[in-house]
C-alpha cells in the first residue's frame, strides 16, 4: 500500500509555500509520494479569471521536476465541471485502491471545511495533514478545532510542523501585473515561464487574492 500526500489548489501561479509544505509532508510523515495536484474548474473561485489548465500544469511540473517523491498529476484538471474534494477523493479511491491518501490543507482550511461539499465523505476518505498556523478569524485554537471535527467526523487529521510563508498566489498574480519580481517567492523556472508566456499581465484587480 502507497501513502500518497495530495496537494491540491489552483495553482495560479505555485510558489515556494506550496513547496515547503509539500516537502513536510513527504518528510515528516515518511510518505511514499507527493501528489500535486491542480485543480479544473474550482467551484470556490469566482472571483476572477482562472488562468488556463494547460499553463497552470506546465508551472507545477517545472517547479516540481528537481524534487524527489514529487508528482504532477492531471487527475483534476481535465474533468468537466466543479471539482469538489469529496468527488475527486471517492475516484482516487476507485482508480487506486490500495493507496492510503493523505490531503494537505492549511490550518484556514480546518475551520472552513465544514462548509465543503459533503464534509463527511472528504473526513472519511483520507487523513487530513494541517499546516499549523494561527487563523485570524477563528474563535479557538487550531487544535480545538481539529478535535471538534475527530469528535463529530471520527476524522483523522495530523499537524505538519512548518514555518509559514507569508504569499498567496493572487498576491504573486498583482505583482507580476504592476512588473515586480517575484524571484524570491517562486522557483526561477516558473518566474521565467511566466515571463516568457506574458501570464498576469493584464489582469483586473481582483476582489479577493488567495491562492
Amino acid at each position: 500500500m502507497a501513502e500518497i500526500g495530495i496537494m491540491g489548489g489552483t495553482f495560479d501561479p505555485i510558489h515556494n509555500g506550496h513547496l515547503l509544505l509539500g516537502r513536510q509532508a513527504y518528510t515528516e510523515y515518511h510518505l511514499d509520494e507527493i501528489w500535486f495536484m491542480p485543480s479544473g474548474t474550482p467551484p470556490h473561485k469566482k472571483d476572477h479569471v482562472v488562468t488556463s489548465a494547460e499553463h497552470r500544469i506546465e508551472m507545477v511540473r517545472l517547479a516540481i521536476k528537481d524534487y524527489p517523491g514529487f508528482v504532477c498529476s492531471d487527475f483534476e484538471i481535465w474533468r468537466q465541471g466543479n471539482t469538489y474534494t469529496a468527488e475527486t477523493l471517492r475516484l482516487l479511491h476507485k482508480q487506486y485502491l490500495k493507496n492510503c491518501f493523505y490531503f494537505i490543507i492549511g490550518a484556514d482550511s480546518l475551520y472552513q471545511i465544514e462548509n465543503w461539499y459533503h464534509p463527511a465523505e472528504v473526513m472519511k476518505q483520507c487523513v487530513l495533514l494541517v499546516a499549523h498556523r494561527e487563523y485570524e478569524e477563528a474563535h479557538c485554537p487550531v487544535r480545538e478545532q481539529a478535535d471538534h471535527l475527530r469528535r463529530s467526523y471520527k476524522a483523522d487529521i495530523r499537524f505538519l510542523h512548518c514555518p509559514e510563508v507569508d504569499i498567496a498566489s493572487g498576491e504573486l498574480r498583482e505583482m507580476v501585473r504592476e512588473g515586480k519580481g517575484i524571484h524570491s517567492y517562486v522557483p526561477e523556472s516558473v518566474e521565467a515561464y511566466i515571463q516568457t508566456h506574458r501570464l498576469y499581465q493584464d489582469l483586473v484587480k481582483p476582489a479577493h487574492t488567495g491562492d
